[in-house]
């Protein structure tokens, strides 16, 4: 980590004064130790001593604060109950150790120490002392680059994450915890912290893609979105791989994660130019066509009728040559919202072009079914358009073709549908033909 070279340099140093204490606990008197007694009771990082046994002698201020342990209630207890993966030097001579672990508050809660651990050892007694710094907290100073990468990171929204996979420990850079709605350091990681955070409707494919990478070693890749403490919706990328020891046994995944909401909405606003009208937001000719292909199998499969209705208004150009765009525009956007009230919510209304709708009609049980909605669209459409400036009114012909009577494939159902409309139009206005048959009003 970055600030490794800070802690080989404070620790040389610690080692020189905590050495200098063994040897003043031997030699000199006690009004001298006092000094070194001061000293260390005023260290910023906390300062812990065995006893013969390894348990706990005593703790300075600062190891009381860490560790969230009254005075008195530390002396005398197990070191495991502080550091509990720490292995304690032994042997009849001076040494000295650095480590890296995990240190454990009076709440349970884990945290990452360095641990300077020294030692003076002999005939007639046995010292240890352990010097450790709170790595969670630490706020060395940071290179230029380092200082670069944390901004990077800010910058292009990515950040990196660790989490070991038998604990709840969870490790983040800076640039994470906006994605998650918080401040850096404003709260602890953890993975309780992060599935709780998940959408609950993607909770569920994101614990079985770490399931997957665990088990199989394949690599994590998901899209999941995150709700933040205010209800913020925000979309984010993970991708990682799990870490391994010598054994071959999984310790813990490792990757980076992205903040990809603008590419989402993006992507969406693409989508929606690509697949719907822009004036009347209704699905377009691709949609359209694709549905009925869908709709044809399914009625094919269930052996059900479907209909495809085909509308052309009447009167619509005159009103756009004489008022112009802007009121034609009107008129084919409150068109569309009125198709789309006046048939069943499982149906599909899209405009294929200029006044050109059509409405595919599923599951159909019966021929009076089809005369009942024809007869509410053209009521829907003809009906008048009241604005500021004046009333508008048009007109439809519908040509309606029914699935498997009158065609079987998507083509000639639509041409069916296209040859009944202008035998309605023939006719007049606010007419509809179904297949060949007669029109009617």
């Amino acid at each position: 980590m970055p600030y490794t070279v800070h802690f080989s340099l404070f620790f040389a140093i610690i080692s020189v004064v905590a050495l200098a204490y063994v040897v003043w606990l031997r030699r000199q008197d006690r009004a001298r130790l006092d000094v070194f007694d001061a000293m260390i009771a005023n260290m910023s990082d906390g300062v812990v001593t065995l006893g013969p046994d390894g348990s706990v002698g005593s703790v300075n201020a600062a190891a009381v604060e860490m560790f969230g342990q009254p005075v008195g209630d530390v002396s005398g207890i197990d070191l495991a109950m502080l550091l509990p993966d720490m292995p304690v030097a032994g042997g009849n001579e001076q040494h000295k150790t650095m480590h890296r672990t995990d240190a454990v508050r009076s709440n349970g809660a884990r945290f990452p120490v360095e641990v300077l651990q020294l030692g003076q050892t002999g005939r007639r007694r046995s010292t240890k002392m352990l010097i450790v710094r709170d790595v969670a907290n630490a706020r060395p100073e940071v290179s230029e680059d380092v200082q670069r990468f944390k901004q990077s990171q800010h910058f292009a929204r990515i950040g990196t994450w660790d989490w070991r996979v038998d604990t709840d420990e969870l490790y983040w850079s800076d640039a994470i915890y906006a994605m998650f709605g918080y401040k850096p350091g404003e709260v602890t990681p953890s993975y309780s912290l992060f599935c709780d955070a998940v959408h609950p409707d993607d909770k569920k494919r994101v614990r079985q893609g770490e399931i997957r990478c665990i088990e199989t070693g394949e690599k994590h890749d998901e899209e999941y979105r995150v709700v933040w403490p205010d209800g913020t919706i925000r979309w984010l990328r993970e991708t990682g791989n799990v870490i391994k020891d010598e054994n071959g046994e999984t310790l813990k995944m490792m990757g980076v994660v992205r903040d990809i909401t603008e590419e989402r909405e993006e992507a969406d606003q693409i989508r929606e130019l690509a697949f719907n009208d822009p004036l009347t937001r209704l699905p377009n000719r691709i949609i359209f066509e694709d549905r009925l292909s869908k709709a044809i199998e399914r009625a094919k499969r269930h052996q059900t009728r479907i209909a495809v209705v085909f509308i052309d208004l009447d009167g619509f150009k005159s009103i756009n040559d004489e008022l112009g765009h802007a009121a034609g525009d009107r008129i084919l956007i409150n068109t569309g919202q009125r198709l789309t009230n006046a048939v069943r919510a499982a149906d599909t209304v899209a405009r294929i072009g200029g006044d050109e709708f059509m409405v595919i009609l599923e599951e159909l049980e019966t021929g009076a079914e089809v005369h009942a909605i024809a007869d509410k669209i053209l009521g829907a459409v003809s009906a008048p358009l009241e604005t500021r400036e004046r009333t508008y009114r048009v007109g439809a012909s519908l040509g309606i073709a029914i699935y498997p009577e009158h065609a079987r494939t998507l083509d000639t159902l639509i041409h069916a549908a296209d040859k009944a409309m202008y035998a309605a139009k023939a006719k007049g206005t606010n007419l509809y033909c179904i297949g060949g048959s007669e029109v009617a009003e």
